[in-house]
């Protein structure tokens, strides 16, 4: 979601003395001014030689990547919150930098996760944790696996908050969604089914990674629920099936909340393992609930009690219906759009935690920087820019990182280019300067150093 911005950027007068590197390390007090906003661009891409870390695997990955070669500007016309969208790719090692069958089974066998992060299910029958845990809900990974051979499904819910691989992936796709994301996690033996025909109340991108599910897909029986609108079998009929498609490694599909669905591993096809993104959507009533939240606080009208004796039986309404109607006229001409989003905009910031491998690596080298040392930002970071107050402000993951406002140029420069040299720095900086801002933007986990 786009945030509207203004800006108190100072006019500029005579040319200064280039500023010392002390200047540009100096921490100047938070203050809040005015907004400016700032996403950072795409990874530069390009890997270093050499086996790639699990650690550091999924962060090349966003929508892009994951819709080829659907372009995003097709998908958001054409597809996200109206149909499913489904690409069978024939390139069964597409996904295998997210995840493997191996690293599920490492996860399962050496992580010690407890229930409720392991779970089970059965289309066909119910299984209780405590057939596959033990005292703390630890899991008992031989009989987990026993269920599993007999038909269980593994769940591994938010699997993202413990594989960084996973957590990078989900950051770049709040980086282009502007909208928190999660991982789950299916493991299906063959010939298995995990969950009888169900809707989800949030969009979820299905990405196979092993084995093959056939798919169904049924009617829509409540069009793009709310978070609280929770299926429910008894009062939701499954309807006519409308597609059918099998999912084989490397193949998406991606379903809008609301639309009815299941899906069941094929036999000798092998085990099934897929990640299911979720989307964890911010809706025109969330903003329209925090708007008015505002405007009851600066409006005592909208505070007032309800009618006295408006529930019993024969209660007129016509007096209480007119000020009801004037309510809507006055939240109509009062409402703040703008404060209300950037509320939302504030949240997606403060919430969006960058995954920083090889920091370790970045600050041992510190030292070793200079004007001719390569420099990208760290991939879909989600920030805003504050300036004001002789001060220039990097808002991110709920903290305000405070610069003298004569390296805003600069910052800005560091943070919005895909590649460049510290030397290439815009501004009155002089070539220390240049090379202790990176080092404090290094440090704050902002920007890494690549190889020359």
């Amino acid at each position: 979601m786009a945030k509207a911005t203004t800006s108190t950027a100072s006019k500029k007068t005579k040319k200064a003395p280039k500023a010392s590197a002390a200047a540009a390390a100096k921490k100047a007090p938070k203050k809040k001014s005015a907004r400016l906003n700032g996403k950072a661009p795409k990874s530069a891409g390009g890997r270093a030689s050499g086996k790639t870390l699990f650690a550091t695997r999924g962060t090349d990955f966003r929508l892009e990547q994951v819709i080829s070669p659907i372009s995003p500007k097709v998908f958001f016309r054409s597809y996200w919150e109206k149909k499913p969208l489904v690409i069978n790719r024939r390139n069964p090692n597409y996904y295998k930098e997210l995840l493997t069958l191996e690293d599920i089974d490492q996860v399962i066998t050496s992580m010690n996760l407890p229930f409720p992060e392991i779970e089970l299910t059965n289309a066909k029958e119910a299984i209780s944790r405590n057939q596959y845990t033990r005292g703390n809900n630890r899991i008992d990974v031989a009989k987990l696996y026993d269920l599993f051979a007999n038909g269980a499904t593994v769940i591994l819910p938010h699997l993202h908050r413990r594989l960084p691989g996973l957590a990078a992936f989900c950051r770049g796709m709040e980086h282009d969604f502007s909208m928190p994301y999660q991982t789950n996690i299916y493991l299906t033996p063959e010939n298995a089914q995990g969950f009888r025909t169900h809707y989800d109340t949030h969009d979820v991108f299905v990405l196979q990674i092993a084995g093959t599910k056939s798919w169904r897909i049924y009617n829509t029986p409540v069009d793009l629920p709310h978070r609280g609108q929770r299926f429910v079998a008894e009062d939701t009929p499954k309807g006519e099936v409308t597609q059918t498609f099998k999912l084989k490694p490397g193949d998406m599909v991606y379903i809008p909340r609301g639309i009815m669905h299941d899906a069941d591993a094929q036999k000798q096809k092998g085990t099934s393992l897929h990640i299911t993104v979720g989307a964890l959507a911010y809706t025109w009533t969330d903003l329209m609930l925090e708007a008015m939240s505002t405007v009851s606080l600066k409006n005592s009208d909208f505070r007032r009690s309800l009618p006295i004796g408006y529930a019993k039986p024969g209660y007129r309404r016509t007096k209480a219906k007119e000020e009801f109607k004037s309510l809507v006229r006055k939240f109509a001409t009062s409402a703040d759009f703008e404060e209300a989003l950037d509320q939302f905009a504030d949240r997606i910031t403060a919430g969006h935690r960058p995954v920083l491998s090889g920091q370790m690596a970045q600050v041992e080298q510190l030292a070793a920087l200079s004007v001719k040392s390569v420099i990208q930002p760290r991939p879909a970071l989600i920030y805003n820019m504050l300036r004001g107050n002789g001060q220039f402000v990097i808002s991110i993951s709920g903290k305000e990182i405070a610069f003298p406002s004569f390296a805003g140029s600069a910052v800005r420069y560091a943070l919005s280019t895909k590649r460049y040299r510290i030397g290439d720095l815009p501004g009155d900086l002089d070539d220390e300067g240049k090379v202790t801002l990176i080092t404090r933007l290094v440090r704050e986990g902002l920007v890494m150093a690549g190889p020359n």
